[in-house]
């Protein structure tokens, strides 16, 4: 019997010395032919397929994925990823596994051109056509700021605009790139491209339940405190610490706006009063005057038909002027009120501008109108309560009748000087004498009566004129209108 013995690289026969080598391959293909063997390794694919494979190499410029073609697949810098301006080793490392679409399987240098943003907005647009179909949520890195909104990476490039970021509008967007955010699909247009979200949607989709609960214990008539959180050509929305609510331009003020920024600001702090809330809508309506004291209705508490008020001319119509005579208040002095002649044109009597006397004739609360009379102030009366501390309780009677007050110690002072220069222009010399002062003393006292007025730019309000009023020094200071 022979002694055969094995070894790696096949068995030997000692007794004959026959050597048959180890069978290293076995054949496996059957009826296959080795170059169809050959063939059927290599992938087949067209222009437009979507291929798989693996990173082999990454530079800056480029990275090859070998997909199992007879040469690794190249993809440009700019076709790795829908950012802009990208290092590719940002966006993959060598041995991953990816996915990219073929834009061309030879190019004019024989070179297969892939592409993995491409395979990402073909995958990325069939994914968020069933979230919108579903009404769902896409979520993803914000990448850039642009002009109006954000773009969010979604495997698209999503439109996210200014106004749909919060549930109030946002003026810097800069803080949100970076960060991972959720939103809802309002747009779709694969055409164009067009991917539009609404971050807002989804967190009022969120917050319903919340607002609905806010909503439900808000009751008209209530003062709730707020933040400004936006100011618009028609008011300002007002943040009540869960939803904005309106505060009409209509609603803003007592007196007249032009517009709202000139009552409020962005980030004031401010009190209001809800006037209703809609909770079909979700809206609130609120009044920031209703908080405030009613000028109007100050006014005729504080005055009466027949009161002297000091005001200031605002505007001359054809049938009389309008006299400012508190704040937001304005009365309409007719033009036969004006004078006690003829008055063609109220331009005849006053001027723009001009602080005068006015008698109150008439007040309609109601209607909000005041009658004035330039007129019948010239016959005095009643001066109105505001008025009076600025020449001394002491100046009028008990019915408010100016009677004079206490003589200014500068004008007295000038008087005294005059006598002591001019002893014989003294009252009681004169008296004594039985003699008018004379021409030249006269002259004098005007040029210190001329001395004694104030400065042109304070210069002293008309003092109305009172029925047989004593012979006192006029009051020297100007009301206030």
């Amino acid at each position: 019997m022979s002694d055969t013995s094995t070894s790696l690289f096949g068995t030997f026969d000692e007794e004959t010395g026959v050597y048959t080598p180890r069978q290293v391959i076995g054949d496996d293909l059957g009826d296959m032919s080795f170059e169809d063997a050959i063939d059927g390794t290599i992938v087949e694919f067209d222009d437009g397929d979507i291929v798989h494979g693996v990173v082999v190499k990454v530079d800056k410029d480029e990275v090859l994925l070998d997909i199992g073609f007879k040469s690794e697949g190249v993809i440009p810098s700019r076709e790795l990823s829908i950012r802009n301006d990208v290092d590719p080793n940002e966006i993959v490392s060598l041995g991953d596994q990816i996915e990219a679409l073929v834009l061309q399987k030879e190019d004019k240098e024989g070179r297969l051109v892939l592409s993995k943003k491409r395979a990402q907005y073909e995958r990325a647009w069939g994914d968020i056509e069933r979230i919108k179909e579903q009404d769902g949520v896409v979520r993803g890195p914000v990448i850039e700021d642009v002009k109006g909104g954000l773009i969010l990476d979604n495997g698209l490039r999503g439109f996210l605009p200014a106004s749909l970021v919060e549930l109030r509008r946002v003026r810097d967007l800069q803080p949100y790139v970076g960060k991972e955010i959720e939103a809802k699909i309002i747009e779709l247009d694969k055409n164009r491209n067009n991917v539009v979200l609404s971050r807002r949607a989804w967190l009022e989709e969120t917050q319903k339940e919340q607002r609905e609960e806010f909503l439900a214990n808000l009751k008209p008539g209530e003062t709730r405190k707020g933040i400004v959180s936006s100011v618009v050509n028609f008011g300002a929305f007002v943040d009540l610490g869960g939803m904005d609510g309106l505060v009409h331009v209509s609603e803003l003020s007592w007196k007249h706006v032009d517009h709202p920024g000139s009552v409020v600001q962005v980030g004031d702090e401010i009190e209001v009063q809800v006037l209703d809330v809609d909770l079909d809508k979700e809206r609130i309506s609120l009044s920031l005057k209703a908080t405030q004291q009613d000028p109007w209705q100050e006014f005729a508490t504080t005055h009466r038909v027949g009161e002297l008020v000091y005001g200031r001319v605002t505007k001359l119509v054809p049938f009389g002027a309008f006299v400012q005579v508190g704040e937001g208040i304005e009365g309409l002095v007719h033009i036969s009120e004006m004078s006690q002649h003829h008055v063609d044109l109220p331009e005849q009597v006053v001027t723009p501008g001009e602080e005068l006397w006015v008698k109150i004739i008439d007040l309609d609360l109601q209607r909000r109108r005041i009658s004035l009379s330039i007129k019948q102030a010239a016959e005095g009366g009643e001066v109105a309560e505001e008025y009076r501390e600025h020449f001394g309780e002491h100046a009028y009677d008990a019915e408010g009748n100016y009677i004079g007050g206490e003589t200014d110690p500068a004008v007295e002072q000038a008087w005294a000087e005059y006598y002591e220069q001019y002893p014989e222009a003294r009252p009681e010399a004169i008296a004594a004498e039985g003699a008018e002062a004379p021409e030249a003393d006269a002259v004098a006292v005007a040029e210190v009566e001329l001395a004694t007025e104030p400065e042109p730019e304070a210069e002293a309000a008309p003092e109305p004129e009172v029925a047989e009023a004593p012979e006192a020094a006029a009051p020297e200071e100007t009301p206030e209108a």
